[in-house]
């Protein structure tokens, strides 16, 4: 069967098994197939780089072979070629499917089986590790490969980790001193805390020459919004002094193109081009300024962010009500006005059940009641809610003058985060990011009133640029930035504003 034939047959066969399982199912166990132009286009980039023909290859997350049909495309001959499938189902099909073509299957979770010997290893490794994110992978599980790549590497992985991050630090024990690898991979581990294992790899560990991030704009999976990013590192020679990074476009002809000097990225917290070329000497950081946190996170917002009429006609107290933000989509103006009771000055306005006391000192028979239904609803036996004293206790936060949205996409060009300047006694969900003023700001601000709008305007005036480039991005052009990614916006020109006034 020629080459053509073998990847309608990979292509049928990969539409027929996704079809048995959902999207939820799939996206769970990390199963995102590999488009096999990708595979060519990686197999293509890896062949110019190493400049000579594999002679031991491994595709330790097999899928259906995208990346073993890339190689027998892109390469003359292969004389051993091993795929290393957890999926009983997809084991099972690309052994029909390769089996007489060369490859053996192995039926297996590639993290449980022991390395090969120094002269079994591979030369070549092509993979797209499965894409499990850290909340799928129980206690135990992550203890054990935490501590597989303690032992063999010395490099400590973040619980936060998704799998595909041990996947890539496990695997440096099966490639050849003299071996290429090529890992397609989350963009994310450029620019979060918890990829910084694998940049430590990437430095220290093995000569990494090159890593090409795709756009947001462009997924390489039609049913993962996840952008993606190619490394590719050898671990025969010295560290790099400088990795090549490149951007947009295709791995083979990318619309950006720089060298940026390992030094560099040793000391910086995130990778993104754009961030490091930079290279931003601000003295003054928003953080310097403000306090920055996310907003609360309830346990249960249906249950306890209440309609204020509705918790009003319950007869619950207003005692143990507390004004809180709506979602910013069904916030109209980026000014919130306060009514008479410090509630926000919009139609529909939410309050916050924020008891203190325990369940016997409760008064009131309608909270009581109330509280007794969040049980019968299991409300009390949530995540965040079974950790709590009483189960329904509240986080605690001042109210801030400022938020900023924390996550969003923006219309094309336009700004995906949005502040808010808040005159009413509400405080925010997670939704939010609340900027409270440190001293002596705070006290400027009830000094000086004409610092607040000076200080909203500035921060509205921020654009799309300076916020994203400290945030990160996803798939589809879905930006988010975290507190201490906020924290880090450059504000000299702000507190010169601030003494100016």
């Amino acid at each position: 069967m020629d080459f053509e034939a073998r990847s309608i047959v990979q292509s049928h066969e990969q539409k027929r098994l996704d079809g048995e399982r959902t999207a939820a199912e799939r996206n769970k166990l990390g199963q995102f197939a590999t488009p096999l132009p990708l595979a060519i286009e990686i197999t293509h980039a890896v062949a110019e780089l190493c400049g000579q023909t594999p002679k031991r290859f491994l595709e330790p997350s097999l899928g259906l072979g995208s990346f073993y049909l890339s190689c027998l495309h892109v390469f003359e001959s292969i004389d051993v070629a091993v795929g290393v499938e957890l999926d009983p189902r997809l084991a099972q099909a690309a052994d029909q499917l390769w089996s007489d073509s060369g490859l053996k299957v192995i039926e297996a979770d590639f993290t449980r089986l022991a390395p090969p010997e120094a002269k079994d290893r591979f030369d070549l490794i092509l993979a797209n590790p499965p894409y499990v994110r850290h909340h799928h992978l129980d206690k135990d599980e992550k203890a054990r490969l935490q501590g597989l790549v303690q032992d063999r590497l010395s490099i400590h992985v973040s619980g936060l980790a998704g799998l595909y991050v041990a996947f890539l630090l496990l695997a440096d024990a099966w490639l050849s001193p003299e071996g290429v690898a090529a890992w397609l991979i989350p963009s994310e581990f450029l620019d979060v805390n918890y990829g910084s294992a694998l940049r430590t790899y990437l430095v220290d560990h093995v000569n990494t020459l090159r890593i090409h991030r795709f756009l947001p704009s462009d997924t390489q999976f039609a049913d993962a919004l996840v952008t993606s990013t190619v490394v590719i590192f050898t671990k025969s020679g010295k560290p790099p002094v400088s990795i090549r990074f490149t951007e947009g476009g295709t791995l083979l002809k990318p619309t950006n193109d720089i060298y940026l000097d390992v030094s560099k990225l040793k000391h910086a917290n995130k990778w993104s081009n754009e961030r490091i070329v930079t290279n931003d000497r601000s003295q003054t950081a928003l953080g310097d300024l403000f306090t920055i946190r996310r907003g609360i996170a309830t346990g249960s917002n249906r249950f306890f962010i209440l309609d204020r009429t509705a918790a009003f006609d319950r007869g619950i107290p207003g005692s143990v009500l507390r004004p809180i933000l709506p979602g910013a989509r069904n916030l109209h103006h980026d000014i919130i006005e306060s009514d008479s009771d410090g509630y926000p000055s919009i139609a529909r306005q939410l309050a916050l059940l924020d008891c203190r006391v325990r369940f016997e000192e409760v008064e009131s028979p309608a909270l009581r009641a109330y509280l007794f239904e969040g049980q019968t609803l299991a409300i009390h036996q949530g995540y965040l809610t079974s950790r709590r004293s009483p189960w329904y206790l509240q986080e605690q936060r001042e109210v801030a003058p400022f938020l900023c949205t924390y996550m969003g996409r923006g219309q094309v060009g336009g700004n995906p985060f949005r502040f808010l300047w808040n005159k009413s006694e509400a405080i925010a969900a997670n939704t939010y990011l609340m900027l409270i003023p440190r001293e002596p700001l705070r006290q400027r601000m009830i000094d000086s009133p004409e610092l607040s709008p000076a200080i909203f305007a500035w921060l509205q005036s921020r654009t799309r640029e300076s916020l994203t480039r400290e945030g990160r991005v996803y798939g589809g052009g879905l930006h988010k930035i975290e507190p201490r990614e906020l924290a880090c916006l450059p504000a000299d020109e702000l507190r010169e504003l601030i003494r100016s006034l």
